[in-house]
């Protein structure tokens, strides 16, 4: 779970956006770099094997999508996809991005809009892909009508669909062993995490807090699964969950909760830290405030489904790690 839009707009687009470090260039493992002629020489073969698998057929949520020879002029209005792209090393592919694509910093970003997308500024790019969190305003139809194949590629609901994505832009760009490697690495990485984590006589609990007003995350959702796999127990929970599990729940509710942990996803956009919270009448009495359990959270990396959800759970594990014992 971009940047995400600022959180008091957050509510209406969150499940669409629910808003690691990109892989770099290939590294040589040992001996003498590679000289110029040599690189030179290397280049065309590789793209001619990646070029070899086209055409590809790729299953989206929109259905089968087939791209008949490699794409070389993607447009994503995903910050996730974005991320994606980069992190498989699609990076040199991407021509454009949307306004929130804003990780990592070399991405291409314009002012298109993946909320209010526009068809003829999209076509501009000329673009032989372009990748989509959402298609409320049936923007694949549009597209394709022009011939510009669409992926679409909702909010993920479990690692596996994060998985899944990473795998289907690898097939989609050409870059198969690079997704799989990123997607074995996530898998070695969270399993690294969470096998570190210290044993507790009873379940730490937490508030996660998307904004100042108080919405927050039940265990329904896809960050909310990230803090199971911390052994973690979600106040949230514990309340009538009539917004498809991002409820807003009341001060005097999670005073009471009294969170061992309170992690901060609207540090960004609604300026809130640690000091901010512990300044709240009252918050000074929750154990979290009054032991130094508020985690102030990137709120980008709080809010996206890609490959960095890694460091989300590695900022949770720490806080368990450190207060596990308190």
């Amino acid at each position: 779970m971009t940047r995400m839009p600022g959180a008091r707009g957050l509510l209406p687009t969150l499940v669409m956006i629910l808003t690691l470090a990109a892989c770099g260039g290939a590294q040589t493992s040992g001996g003498d770099a590679p000289t110029p002629e040599a690189t030179a020489s290397a280049a065309p073969s590789e793209a001619a094997s990646d070029a070899a698998q086209f055409p590809v057929t790729v299953e989206a949520a929109n259905g089968e999508v087939t791209l008949d020879e490699q794409p070389t002029s993607i447009v994503s209005l995903s910050p996730t996809a974005t991320e994606m792209l980069f992190a498989i090393d699609a990076g040199d592919q991407v021509t454009a991005v949307d306004d929130f694509s804003t990780y990592p910093s070399d991405a291409p970003t314009t002012d298109l809009s993946g909320f209010e997308p526009n068809v003829e500024a999209i076509a501009g790019y000329e673009p032989d892909l372009v990748v989509i969190a959402d298609d409320g305003a049936d923007l694949s139809t549009s597209l394709g009508e022009l011939d510009i194949p669409v992926l679409v590629m909702p909010a993920a609901q479990t690692l596996d669909d994060t998985y899944a994505q990473i795998e289907q832009l690898g097939a989609a760009t050409g870059h198969d062993a690079g997704a799989a490697a990123l997607v074995e690495q996530m898998r070695d990485d969270i399993d690294k995490i969470t096998g570190d984590l210290p044993g507790t006589d009873e379940p730490l609990t937490y508030y996660h807090e998307l904004d100042d007003t108080y919405y927050s995350v039940t265990s329904n959702t896809f960050v909310g699964q990230i803090y199971e796999l911390a052994g973690l127990t979600n106040i949230a929970d514990e309340v009538d969950d009539d917004a498809g599990g991002y409820p807003q729940l009341s001060e005097e509710f999670i005073i009471d909760a009294d969170p061992d942990l309170i992690f901060l996803a609207d540090t960004t956009c609604c300026g809130q830290t640690a000091e901010t919270v512990a300044e709240r009448p009252a918050w000074d009495q929750i154990t979290a405030v009054r032991d130094g359990g508020v985690v102030e959270l990137d709120d980008d990396v709080a809010s996206r489904w890609g490959p960095r959800i890694v460091d989300l759970l590695r900022t949770v594990g720490d806080a368990v790690a450190e207060h596990a014992g308190s």
